[in-house]
């Protein structure tokens, strides 16, 4: 049959291609493959050490013993609304101090639909140049100019405000990470919220790395810093500290209704089950009550920031309420060598390369969590600087 033919030469044709890019991928050190979990976890997100918590594996048996569905059947705007999920809403916003607060089935997909729900053409967002994947999709959907501001560089953020004064009807956004997910440094939120009240431009902080860590019982930097009132949304991701998985978009009333009837990757989007609305409440729960996870995994960074520096390694500025210690490698072909030698030590710590980060810093992003011992930390901390003893492969 002709029309087969020619259909299975452009697959062949297509998959020429990708074989093509792989192999360039390979050759420059980037190609990327999953590999399931080994050894001491040094990589992960779960910061609190709750993804495999007892208390949250319980809450989650409750649930579905008590009835709640396997899967979300539907959009929430169908029949996937459950009552799990207003009550996980509510107890999340009174968690970080806002009016109200909007279940995402993830992280990307909170990120995507709020930005794209806010800003469209004619509009214009100004993006810390580090920000998210997830941050950086959400502007292009939105058909908004996007203006790139030097990361968390307070004179950089002024002079973008300054050369696009407001215009008439434009709506102006200011978008970081409260803790960067790269390079586990702070946000000056405070004085870039003022800033941003001076430009009229509303602010918007992703608290994926800062949710469990910082503020009062693990609420984030923006409750940390005091800033909730100068703040129009926050995003806060389940799946790292709190050991979960969906995303809540926190702020007011109206923005939670508007994000319901505008943010398509909620309303085209079936519902999480309503299980995990419990476990995420669980998980929220544990954060707030043992404060001394949060104390630990904080003391486990500065113990392995001091350990590095102390063998002439830099791990990027001190940054309280951040579990992630980058080590700058440089290229990426180093990066997977040391990544490698970790691996054959017992230890799991990947290498991070660009597109993921900048050209030329090639890492490895090491994470500490609630659940490992000093000694594990000091063993970790020997193995990598064996590993950046030993010659790079050729």
């Amino acid at each position: 049959m002709p029309a087969l033919t020619g259909f299975s030469a452009a697959i062949a044709d297509l998959e020429a291609r990708m074989t093509r890019e792989l192999a360039a991928l390979e050759a420059a050190s980037r190609r990327r493959r999953l590999r399931p979990p080994a050894g001491e976890d040094f990589c992960s997100n779960d910061y609190l050490g709750l993804a495999d918590h007892p208390a949250l594996r319980q809450a989650a048996v409750r649930a579905l013993a008590g009835g709640l569905a396997l899967g979300g059947a539907s959009a929430r705007l169908v029949r996937g609304e459950h009552p799990a999920f207003a009550e996980l809403e509510q107890a999340f916003a009174a968690f970080v101090g806002a009016e109200a607060a909007l279940f995402f089935s993830s992280g990307y997909a909170a990120n995507v639909g709020l930005i794209a729900a806010l800003a469209g053409k004619g509009d214009l967002i100004f993006s810390d140049q580090l920000n998210h994947a997830s941050l950086i999709d959400g502007v292009r959907l939105s058909g908004a100019e996007r203006v790139r501001v030097a990361h968390n560089d307070l004179a950089a953020w002024q002079q973008a405000f300054a050369a696009h004064p407001p215009r008439a009807e434009q709506r102006r956004l200011a978008i970081v990470e409260s803790v960067h997910g790269m390079e586990g440094d702070r946000a000056p939120l405070a004085a870039l919220a003022e800033l941003c009240a001076r430009a009229e431009v509303a602010l918007i902080v992703d608290e994926a790395h800062a949710t469990g860590l910082c503020g009062p019982g693990g609420a984030g930097a923006v409750a940390a810093d005091g800033v909730r009132g100068q703040v129009l949304a926050t995003v806060h991701t389940c799946g790292k500290a709190l050991g979960a998985a969906g995303a809540l978009v926190a702020g007011s009333a109206v923005l939670r209704d508007y994000l319901i009837n505008r943010a398509r990757t909620f309303i085209y989007a079936t519902a999480p089950p309503p299980w995990l609305a419990r476990q995420v409440l669980e998980a929220m729960r544990l954060a707030a009550s043992e404060s001394w996870r949060r104390e630990r995994v904080l003391e486990l960074a500065r113990q392995l920031r001091r350990r590095l520096r102390a063998a002439g390694l830099e791990t990027g500025p001190d940054a309280e309420g951040s579990a992630i210690v980058p080590v700058i490698l440089g290229a990426d072909a180093r990066a997977l060598a040391v990544a490698d030698a970790l691996a054959r030590a017992g230890y799991d710590a990947r290498a991070i390369r660009p597109p993921t980060v900048p050209e030329n810093t090639a890492r490895l992003r090491v994470t500490l969590h609630a659940n490992q011992t000093a000694a594990a930390v000091e063993g970790f901390a020997a193995a990598l600087a064996a590993a950046l003893r030993a010659p790079l492969a050729s």
